[in-house]
């Protein structure tokens, strides 16, 4: 009914039928451009904010794997002790991913470090029975992967969150609102 009445040009008119004023119609256009770019603007709010959100929720499943470590590492090192250098390589790793919270893509090449150096620490430990036979082992491990599986549903959340963004941050016409609001496209966490 709405398109019927802009192509018969009713709505441009008042209640008599007489054309709209210029000054008029460009207020009312002006108005629905000025609420659009505030619904844009608060959307982009609302889109940084579940950014931030669901990078928190990545930086706790994090911590979660950062407490296992330790225990991990001990219970490795009470069989394999003689496998010093996979265990502080793996420390390590540890240290820098805890340190390197916050941004995005540093955080991304630290896990990817300490992931490596957990799938070594692994590999090391099935060449020790009694450590794979261990209830402790089992459990930790069974523990890291649960912790694993729940970082990767995480970062699939936080992805798909940046994805949304990012194509508003590119997408005419709300490109415009990005580009005053200073809204960037965010990282990815890979």
């Amino acid at each position: 009914h709405a398109a019927s009445l802009l192509v018969a040009g009713s709505f441009w008119s008042d209640a008599d039928g007489d054309p709209m004023s210029p000054v008029l119609m460009a207020a009312i256009v002006l108005g629905v451009v000025l609420l659009w770019a505030v619904v844009s603007f608060n959307r982009f709010v609302s889109q940084r904010n579940l950014i931030a959100n669901s990078w928190s929720n990545v930086e706790t499943e994090l911590r979660r794997r950062y407490d296992l470590i330790p225990n991990l590492v001990e219970t490795v090192g009470g069989y394999a002790s003689h496998e010093k250098s996979t265990l502080t390589e793996v420390i390590e790793a540890r240290a820098g991913a805890v340190a390197s919270t916050g941004d995005v893509e540093a955080q991304a090449g630290a896990e990817n470090v300490l992931v490596e150096g957990l799938r070594h620490l692994l590999a090391v430990s099935e060449d020790y029975p009694e450590l794979v036979a261990s209830s402790h082992f089992l459990e930790l491990q069974r523990e890291l992967v649960t912790t694993e599986d729940r970082i990767q549903a995480s970062r699939r959340l936080f992805n798909g969150n940046v994805r949304d963004y990012n194509q508003r941050v590119e997408a005419i016409p709300s490109r415009l609102i990005a580009a005053l609001g200073r809204y960037r496209k965010a990282d990815y966490f890979e």
